[in-house]
């Protein structure tokens, strides 16, 4: 059954799955694609817009880690590595809070969400992501700090892909 669905950048969505929706273009994400494989599609959250919050989605419509198959594990693990590895060279993120839960309306995807020094105020640990996440929805949809989630964007999108490119 379709949901309605609230993007930061303020368009309304109706789909069954956001994620099968962004992972197959259906829907583009704020800034577009950040980098896409052959099993996974990584892009910035659509929903909160923190510089440098990256999903990284399953292409495949499924909701659990062990229902990855061989490929998908190696494929996972070596892409969280390279995000990872390009947070801190490019954005400077130092700290990042990995989330994955199965009782997900949408389907398998991983939330790498950043540390930042503001979001102490709110709490520590994981306790925090929540008030974080909508403080950044409520509070943190402007155009200056737009043109930050942007920039991120761009400079992972750009680093992935110069890495593939063995540039």
């Amino acid at each position: 059954m379709p949901r309605e669905i609230l993007l930061a950048d303020g368009r309304s969505v109706e789909v069954d799955c956001l994620s099968c929706a962004l992972t197959s273009g259906l829907i583009t994400p704020t800034g577009g694609v950040i980098f896409e494989s052959s099993n996974f599609h990584v892009h910035q959250d659509v929903g909160y817009p923190i510089r440098g919050l990256v999903i990284i989605a399953s292409k495949r419509h499924f909701y659990c880690i062990d229902e990855l198959t061989e490929e998908e594990q190696s494929e996972y693990m070596a892409l969280i590595h390279k995000v990872r590895q390009k947070q801190r060279e490019r954005l400077g993120i130092e700290k990042v809070y990995y989330f994955y839960n199965e009782d997900t309306t949408h389907h398998f995807h991983l939330w790498m969400v950043p540390r930042y020094e503001w979001m102490n105020r709110l709490g520590r640990s994981v306790e925090s992501l929540r008030p974080v996440l909508l403080h950044a929805r409520n509070e943190m949809n402007t155009e200056e700090n737009m043109k930050g989630v942007m920039e991120g964007i761009h400079l992972l999108r750009e680093a992935l892909r110069a890495e593939v490119d063995g540039s």
